[in-house]
């Protein structure tokens, strides 16, 4: 006999908020953790459960939002709740969007940057042992304004009371609501059609459809997750508290994989950093959205990282700043003060110190000297700067683009180059000097005489 195949799943994610408290011109959940929109993260979690539809759910005073999730899953993805009334009635605005859809639908937030496809799983397990309605709990700390869970033996979920509507005996309940939970569609939006607003907020709660379940003898269960997991965001204080709380389980999941870092409370990492085992990165260094490191990097101490691949055995820092398009081949290095942006550094070529690399490429084995330029941008346009394989930049050089450098070739210290170089040739493009014999000391001479004078 086969089992069953899987119940489809889709998520509605509540996006809807003010965000008042975050003082910002920004939407709450256009802000960032780990260099991710939270918005970005609750679509994530979304997916990674095989959600095979997605609705968003946003007010109409932030329009930002619903551009953001239609670039993002599509025109049909973001639904608009005007007014705002509630939770209850902010998931109904999604009906509409669902109605064809048959199988199971969790409701999730859009500021809760740190509840993932495993902290939500769980739900579906109840549904799959016959759960009609599944709500994540989580026990608080400090409970203050939290909806209460309301139970009885096994998990067995009564009802959900909101601090709001809580006498002195439901406020000693620990037990607290996260707001995620998972029912079957027809059943979700059924028992939704049916909620009030008969409360202290004159709102339409989500809530209320665990007690409308439980009255109709329904099956409604509770699931438990840490309270850092569904912890919100709902000012810039709460904001960076959850940036800490994702930094910290992304450095010691690093930390897990052979990654060493002898001081990982001072990087920072972002959503999508590709850290491979046998990297080094030393104390405060910055990875910005898009860079991965091979084994046996180095990232030396202050270095800034973005948009960046840093090659085997690659030497980067310290105080070096990797830009967009920088790509560092193995073995190279990228030293102090040095900044990479949009070239290819190829297998072991150098670029100790106080230099700036734009568009372009540096081949296998060049050493680019101290205080280089390419010299990129007239004003108006952008060109490329090409330094061939085992090529020699003197220090000080101002390389002009478009320029190529060929194999070999050696430019002179102070040089301005600003035609070709052919393949071997040494280049010199700066004026002759000329010595003035006693110039100095007469100089220094009329000037202590201008100074006597009264």
């Amino acid at each position: 006999m086969t089992s069953p195949s899987p119940r489809k799943r889709a998520a509605v994610i509540l996006a809807a908020g003010q965000g008042t408290r975050m003082k910002s011109p920004t939407p709450k959940v256009l802000h960032a953790i780990g260099g991710r929109a939270l918005l970005d993260h609750a679509i994530d979690a979304a997916l990674a459960l095989d959600c095979e539809r997605v609705v968003v759910v946003v007010g109409a005073h932030s329009p930002k939002v619903g551009e953001h999730v239609r670039a993002r899953l599509g025109p049909d993805a973001a639904v608009v709740q005007d007014p705002p009334l509630g939770t209850g009635h902010a998931v109904l605005a999604a009906r509409e969007a669902l109605a064809d859809f048959d199988g199971d639908v969790v409701v999730t937030y859009a500021d809760c940057p740190l509840l993932t496809a495993p902290v939500i799983e769980p739900l579906f397990d109840l549904k799959a042992k016959g759960a009609d309605v599944a709500v994540l709990g989580f026990e608080a700390a400090d409970p203050g304004a939290y909806g209460r869970l309301i139970l009885a033996p096994g998990q067995v979920l009564l009802r959900i009371v909101e601090a709001k509507d809580a006498d002195d005996t439901v406020r000693q309940v620990r037990h607290c609501n996260s707001g995620v939970l998972a029912a079957d569609r027809a059943l979700l939006f059924d028992l939704l059609a049916q909620v009030g607003n008969d409360n202290a907020k004159g709102e339409y709660y989500l809530t209320d459809v665990v007690g409308l379940a439980h009255d109709r003898g329904l099956a409604t269960r509770a699931a438990f997750a840490p309270e850092a997991a569904v912890q919100g965001v709902n000012s810039q204080a709460e904001l960076a508290a959850a940036e800490a709380v994702w930094q910290a389980g992304r450095r010691a999941a690093l930390l897990v994989e052979g990654v060493t870092m002898p001081a990982p409370d001072t990087v920072h990492l972002c959503w999508d950093t590709r850290l491979a085992a046998g990297v080094t990165v030393e104390p405060f260094v910055v990875f910005g959205p898009g860079v991965s490191v091979a084994t046996g990097a180095v990232i030396k101490a202050f270095s800034h990282l973005e948009g960046a691949s840093v090659g085997e055995g690659a030497l980067i820092g310290p105080y070096a700043r990797l830009r967009p398009g920088a790509e560092i081949g193995p073995e190279a290095h990228i030293g102090n003060f040095v900044e990479v942006k949009k070239v290819k550094v190829g297998a072991g070529a150098k670029a100790n110190h106080l230099s700036y690399l734009g568009d372009g490429s540096v081949g296998a084995k060049a050493n680019i000297g101290a205080g280089t330029i390419f010299c990129n941008y007239d004003g108006f346009d952008k060109f490329e700067t090409h330094v061939g394989p085992g090529a020699f930049i003197g220090s000080n050089t101002a390389l002009v683009a478009p320029v190529r450098v060929g194999e070999g070739a050696m430019t002179g210290s102070g040089s301005v180059i600003t035609r070709d170089v052919a393949d071997g040739a040494l280049a010199l493009g700066r004026a002759p000097q000329s010595d003035k014999a006693g110039w100095a000391n007469q100089f220094r001479a009329l000037k202590l005489a201008q100074k006597e004078k009264p």
